[in-house]
């Protein structure tokens, strides 16, 4: 068991279980819904990770390589943005969620782990081929197109946030395996053009009602305290909370800006509420336990003499990583507001679930390389 992988995950959890209720214990209580209740269900969420994590650390890596597990993945993401296109239940602007019965599922969130396993896979298998031939295009095509396919269907459902961080973990592990970046610069380009010429066409015929949603967050952005009864009121209520709070806070539970003034406190925002009620050195601290997994991912991808195992952990550290960027840059006004959710403390079960089996793999592998080299050892 790698320690360095584990602890930060438990503890960052077991953390945003607290911050999930206290973020929205006030706002929901005022509202006539049961205090505890986001509570119990972030619990269920961090106990089924737990038990995911354990899966995917005892499963064996033949059954994630598969090929027929991989065309079947394949296709129930596939499937599942199709799906969105014409009756994704829409959420604060966004199409992204599957409604089913108690629970929202995220194709998009899934998308990012079918993305390290499928392109770690089927890269490292022609890696052999490509260092012979180191100006071989062909080998790419395949997973490019689909990745380019989904990355489209992502942004169909306005979730800027989910599209641009499958693209990051595509494009990471693409130049990990030995892509030229010249051709693969042009294939995207070629991409984008298509994309600008289809998008108006595919919005039409499936009759998907296009709004300003993207539009009014970059402008909430831009001028956020001109629009601050508007698209920038998200921003400026995180700038009241940072504020608030300064370096170590004002206390558990006493946040004013949760209390109905910030939007999405115990998701999008929690960081802000986080900050507020125990400062800038909490938030230190949190984004510190990240990096230490992220560090870890990292190193044990540089070490690793399996190719396969090497872009896994490049992707899930890249997954990791722009999540993070993502969710403080929003927070903090630095980046456009994405609606990306921060790892491991935000409530949510699609992210929670889906990072849990990252964490499970990364602590296979590390097992793996480390089983490998006692075995280098012994002989």
């Amino acid at each position: 068991m790698d320690y360095w992988i584990f602890i930060p995950f438990i503890i960052l959890s077991l953390f945003g279980v607290i911050m999930v209720y206290s973020a929205s214990a006030d706002y929901y209580l005022l509202n006539g819904i049961g205090a505890k209740s986001y509570l119990f269900k972030q619990l269920m969420f961090v106990l089924v990770g737990v038990l995911v994590v354990a899966f995917m650390f005892f499963l064996k890596e033949s059954k994630l390589r598969d090929k027929r597990f991989l065309t079947y993945f394949a296709a129930a993401i596939f499937i599942s943005y199709v799906y969105l296109l014409k009756w994704g239940q829409n959420i604060n602007g966004a199409t992204g969620w599957i409604s089913l019965g108690p629970i929202n599922v995220q194709p998009s969130e899934v998308c990012k782990f079918f993305f390290v396993i499928y392109l770690s896979n089927i890269l490292s298998r022609h890696s052999e081929r490509v260092e012979m031939e180191p100006n071989t295009f062909e080998y790419y095509k395949s997973p490019l197109i689909l990745v380019l396919v989904f990355v489209f269907l992502n942004f169909l459902q306005r979730d800027l946030g989910g599209t641009s961080i499958n693209l990051a973990i595509a494009l990471v592990i693409f130049l990990a395996a030995g892509l030229d970046y010249r051709k693969g610069i042009g294939f995207i380009f070629a991409g984008a053009a298509s994309f600008v010429v289809l998008l108006p066409i595919v919005v039409s015929k499936i009759n998907v009602h296009t709004s300003n949603y993207m539009l009014q967050r970059l402008v909430g952005f831009a001028h956020p305290f001109e629009l601050a009864k508007g698209a920038g009121n998200q921003l400026v209520n995180s700038y009241y909370a940072l504020g608030n709070g300064g370096v170590f806070g004002v206390g558990l539970g006493n946040s004013i800006q949760k209390k109905g003034y910030l939007p999405e406190a115990n998701t999008d925002f929690i960081m802000a509420v986080v900050s507020e009620e125990l400062g800038l050195v909490t938030v230190l601290l949190l984004i510190g336990l990240l990096m230490t997994i992220i560090f870890r991912a990292i190193r044990i991808g540089i070490r690793s003499n399996s190719m396969y195992h090497t872009l896994v952990c490049y992707g899930i550290a890249t997954y990791f990583t722009i999540q993070t960027l993502f969710n403080v840059g929003g927070v903090t006004g630095m980046l456009p507001i994405t609606g990306v959710t921060f790892p491991f403390i935000s409530y949510g079960g699609s992210s929670m679930l889906v990072l849990s089996a990252c964490i499970g793999l990364l602590l296979n592998i590390s097992a793996s390389e480390q089983k490998q080299k006692q075995l280098e050892l012994e002989q």
